[in-house]
């Protein structure tokens, strides 16, 4: 006979190790049944019922069929003539459900082989649907904020993070090539979506490239932020070489940009160490657009600036000695003043 208790010790085992609800492994393995009796017994077109009842250690499979007076496909059909003593209680067109339970058993070593075959593929399957499905109600309230993971592991393509026991993948393509990722560290990563795709469903993307990662970052270090007393206007990044933040205030008393910086420079320092000492210029706001071009270009000396304002474009004029400055590597510096001012800013030097 078909031992159940091995089955019920499984499922107890995966349900433990892999934390998923005992039920819907039972669940799994009945779907692998009716899979398997489709295939061998039956056809797609078979309506398969188990019902695997493992506290009283019994297991019923039932085919579902419709009366007909000339059976053509015996898979879904049956005459009346082959219920035999149950005719009587049914008429054409009726549905009944034949138990097949002992036709199956009576070839158990045969069957089984093919229903594990089908299970573990369903539960690799479930299982993989069952932690995604963890994950996203783990994050479902959290996106667009930052949240403090531990890496577990660290492969050629993905890091491996810990959120309270669970696993979740940043991939290559949101890490920053700059950090260094060491198993152990605690890292905080932004949470950038959190979806019900119809396709991947349900995934959580968390990126370390995302410029809202540092504005959450001051944030968190800095309560002018939190309590409105200062606002970021703009900020713009390239990930792993320099972030580029415009700050102001209704305060005339308050000193924007300071604010992210003081006391002894520890809160930007805070932000530039998690972010692996990307390099942060924090900007206060002005509405001379020509001093916040200036401001913009920092580390650079600006001498003067011209604007085009119907074109929006400037052309900064820099002595020889700051060019490189102003220009950075590759290019870096202007084109996130660029992006910053949303003017198109061009560098000139005294030489040119």
């Amino acid at each position: 006979m078909l031992d159940l208790k091995k089955i019920e010790a499984a499922i107890n085992q995966i349900a433990a190790e892999k934390k998923i609800d005992r039920q819907k492994l039972v669940e799994i393995i009945e779907q692998a049944i009716k899979t398997a009796y489709k295939k061998d017994y039956g056809s797609k077109d078979t309506n398969v019922n188990v019902t695997l009842d493992l506290p009283n250690e019994s297991m019923e499979i039932t085919v579902e069929k419709t009366i007909v007076e000339t059976v053509e496909n015996p898979n879904i059909e049956i005459s009346l003539a082959d219920l035999w003593d149950d005719a009587s209680e049914f008429s054409l067109w009726d549905t009944v459900e034949i138990d097949v339970t002992d036709e199956i058993l009576a070839n158990e070593e045969w069957f089984w082989r093919i229903a594990s075959q089908a299970a573990r593929q369903v539960i690799i399957q479930k299982i993989q649907e069952s932690e995604k499905e963890k994950i996203y109600n783990l994050f479902k309230n959290k996106e667009w904020t930052i949240v403090n993971l531990k890496i577990e592991l660290v492969e050629k393509n993905k890091v491996i993070l810990d959120y309270n026991g669970n696993q979740i993948v940043l991939p290559k393509s949101e890490q920053v090539s700059k950090d260094k990722y060491v198993p152990g560290q605690r890292i905080y990563v932004y949470v950038w979506k959190v979806e019900e795709d119809s396709v991947l469903w349900p995934r959580v993307i968390l990126t370390r490239k995302d410029k809202s990662l540092v504005l959450k970052l001051f944030e968190m270090n800095a309560p002018e932020l939190e309590d409105g007393t200062v606002e970021v206007i703009r900020i713009a990044r390239i990930p792993g070489f320099k972030t580029k933040i415009i700050v102001g205030s209704e305060y005339e008393e308050v000193d924007p940009a300071w604010s992210l910086i003081w006391p002894k420079w520890i809160r930007v320092k805070a932000v530039v160490d998690e972010l692996f000492w990307e390099k942060v210029d924090i900007i206060n706001y002005t509405d001379d657009i020509k001093e916040l071009i200036r401001k913009s270009l920092s580390p650079a000396q600006v001498a003067d600036v011209k604007v085009d304002t119907k074109t929006k474009e400037a052309i900064c004029y820099v002595l020889p000695d700051e060019k490189l400055k102003a220009v950075w590597k590759w290019w870096a510096n202007v084109n996130l003043a660029s992006e910053l001012t949303w003017y198109r800013i061009t560098i000139v030097s005294g030489d040119e």
